[in-house]
């Protein structure tokens, strides 16, 4: 996993489901590394897939460097305003940031908030042996189990069968999944796995240092007679820019829905760029991370029955009247577009407004609980506040094709929803809005 340092050396992860069905934030906090040992997963099986993938399982053939963070998670739950088969009951939750207060949750009382114990610890390195001697890779560690418990043995062991299965044809491999180039066990019993380096930015880093910018200009213009604010041009590279950004996303979501799985915590923190400079929009290669909450939908696994990672996802699934294989399979797709529709308000929003206009949570709750998902009302409220203009423009593109496809994306009735390929042909995803 790839992720920008944060104050007090935190990062910023995405959030993720827990074994009992909640949704999750990170928190941070600070810890020595533990000695390296020989190689040794969890999952017997897994050994077959690493060999096919041809995975590096030694750990001598790794160097690790810095210490770049540690993440944990905070279990989200209760959507109680919400129906069955609509978005309710602890879903997967995007919040990038760490430092909400004790009024902010207040705030959002709609939701039960409790602390994870899985915490996960990163470190930069490379790969000092082999044909991929010199990459550049940055482990993720998941605690053994006497710290993190059988979650986080699952976890790891998920996400790395998960890649394995993505990259098991190495001709058909998507530019926008990071790519995982291997793993091994300590004598601790943690697991290291050790992705491609590919950029320490995500789409949350992004969207946060263009609020930022906002806001500096907007300081500054009001500190001045002949404001430089070019805003015009500004916002159209940014525009350009986050249409690329989620074209990459929802491509990799497309390329994970083709072979089978799901992603199951998609959002801000989950993609990560290469680059965040618009001026650099041809070259900004987004990919999907952090597969530690997949789903296998093959057909012979949806038969087999739920594992503790899919057991809210499946529960939900039935609440919505999806019992057969077939069924299970359309409403998990469905899932991924719903909050793939999310990361899409998000990325619409957060960067074309100042700081603390809105956020993750604040923008989801705007949509579901005020609004009810109907977003021509959420359009109207927005419209009325000044600080959103901006926002409310870019979605207004196209005669409001932003809105349409937002609104289909987030349809009360998972049957209704795209799937990834057609969100990727809508007008507003083509650029033809621009």
């Amino acid at each position: 996993m790839i992720l920008i340092t944060a104050p007090s050396r935190s990062v910023l992860p995405r959030t993720a489901v827990s074994l009992s069905d909640g949704c999750r934030r990170c928190y941070s906090t600070s810890q020595k590394s533990s000695g390296l040992h020989s190689f040794g997963f969890v999952s017997k099986g897994l050994k077959h897939r690493i060999f096919k993938a041809s995975l590096i399982t030694n750990p001598d053939d790794f160097a690790v460097g810095k210490y770049v963070g540690e993440y944990g998670f905070m279990n989200v739950t209760s959507y109680s305003s919400f129906q069955s088969g609509g978005p309710s009951d602890a879903r997967n939750i995007e919040v990038p940031n760490v430092g909400y207060s004790s009024e902010d949750i207040e705030r959002l009382r709609i939701q039960d908030i409790g602390e994870g114990k899985v915490k996960i610890r990163l470190y930069e390195g490379r790969v000092v042996k082999g044909p991929l001697q010199g990459v550049r890779v940055i482990f993720k560690v998941y605690p053994g189990r006497r710290a993190g418990g059988i979650e986080a043995d699952m976890m790891a062991a998920n996400e790395l069968n998960c890649h394995a299965s993505l990259q098991e044809d190495s001709k058909i491999v998507s530019e926008n999944i990071q790519i995982l180039l291997g793993g091994f066990e300590t004598r601790t019993g943690e697991q290291w796995l050790a992705f491609r380096n590919d950029g320490i930015y995500s789409a949350a880093d992004y969207a946060k240092v263009r609020s930022e910018g906002i806001s500096k200009d907007i300081a500054n213009t009001k500190q001045t007679i002949w404001p430089s604010f070019d805003g015009e041009g500004k916002f159209k590279r940014r525009r350009f820019f986050v249409i690329k950004l989620l074209n990459g996303a929802i491509n990799g979501l497309a390329f994970m829905h083709d072979h089978d799985r799901l992603h199951q915590s998609i959002g801000p923190a989950s993609v990560v760029l290469n680059t965040i400079s618009e001026g650099e929009a041809t070259y900004l290669v987004p990919r999907l991370r952090d597969l530690a909450f997949s789903v296998d939908i093959r057909y012979a696994s949806l038969e087999a029955g739920t594992g503790p990672l899919s057991e809210g996802l499946w529960r939900r699934a039935f609440g919505a009247g999806a019992y057969s294989p077939l069924e299970k399979r359309a409403f998990g797709i469905a899932d991924d577009i719903y909050e793939a529709g999310l990361l899409f308000a998000y990325l619409a929003f957060v960067p074309f407004c100042e700081i603390g206009v809105m956020d993750g949570l604040s923008l989801r709750r705007l949509f579901e609980t005020t609004f009810q998902l109907d977003l021509a009302a959420a359009r109207e409220y927005c419209n009325a506040d000044d600080r959103m203009q901006e926002a409310v423009s870019f979605l207004d593109l196209g005669d409001g094709a932003g809105w349409e496809l937002l609104q289909a994306m987030l349809n009360r009735d998972y049957r209704q929803r795209p799937i990834a390929e057609a969100v990727l042909n809508h007008r507003f995803m083509t650029g033809a809005v621009l």
